[in-house]
């Protein structure tokens, strides 16, 4: 992506993901653009949340890309998002994805990074489309923990909430990779998953989601602002990425929305 992206470097906003939103509705974007911050003062995560991330621990960008899909057609994108971010992950620390696998990294539907159940990263993916002859712009927003787990978990609002980060998933002898290196590789990675979908869409990549699935044969629980919670065991994801719940012999499909999985004890 970095050779047909504009990269824009930040040392603070309140959010990448908005100020890339507020260019999409005033009809600025052109080209697919990636925007990094040092810090943000008002980050966001799902359901209004707020991302809560240290400048020097964190990385914080966001990505305008312009799809052929329409909106309908983009199911699984966060998804897709996730395995790319796990590649770009791979690349920048020079490790085999069999290895991070091994190490404890799995993504939680539809939209963490998990560290040995503790959360690594987060994933937020806003937009659309303005009239039907126009591309699918959507602002993938991603926050990774780099360094210094703990210190980002005192700040958490999160009763019990786990922290993890990628430096947690290097050897003793290896580096952390710089901040602007994995950037580069997760943009890069960005472009290849991004390429790919709008041309196959996310069928192709739900054996691959699977391998790497937090909740796979367990049960959990749904739940959402006034909604009333959904128990099931998790089998895995339809080929539109949808989440795919056992209930008394019965299978029900679970679309992203303002939801929050968890696994029950």
């Amino acid at each position: 992506m970095t050779a047909n992206c504009i990269l824009e470097r930040v040392a603070e906003t309140k959010s990448t993901n908005d100020d890339l939103l507020e260019r999409w509705r005033s009809g600025q974007l052109i080209d697919p653009v990636a925007r990094i911050a040092h810090r943000q003062t008002a980050g966001k995560g799902r359901a209004g949340r707020a991302w809560l991330s240290n400048p020097d621990d964190s990385i914080c960008f966001s990505v305008a890309y312009p799809f052929k899909r329409s909106p309908a057609q983009l199911a699984g994108l966060s998804l897709l998002v996730g395995l790319a971010v796990i590649e770009g992950i791979a690349r920048a620390c020079n490790l085999n994805k069999s290895l991070l696998l091994q190490s404890g990294l799995r993504l939680k539907w539809p939209n963490d990074l998990l560290l040995n159940n503790a959360k690594l990263g987060g994933i937020l993916i806003e937009g659309g489309q303005a009239k039907p002859t126009d591309p699918s712009w959507m602002i993938v927003g991603i926050g990774l923990n780099l360094r210094n787990a703990s210190s980002i978990e005192k700040n958490l609002h999160e009763v019990g909430a786990k922290v993890s980060a990628i430096e947690d998933l290097l050897s003793k002898d290896s580096t952390l990779p710089d901040a602007e290196y994995l950037w580069l590789s997760l943009l890069d990675s960005l472009e290849q998953y991004f390429q790919n979908f709008d041309a196959q869409g996310f069928a192709p990549y739900q054996q691959e989601w699977s391998t790497w699935d937090a909740y796979a044969n367990q049960t959990v629980c749904l739940s959402g602002a006034g909604k009333e919670p959904i128990y099931g065991l998790a089998k895995g994801i339809g080929m539109d990425g949808a989440l795919l719940l056992e209930q008394e012999g019965r299978m029900i499909s679970i679309y992203a929305g303002d939801v929050s999985l968890r696994v029950q004890p």
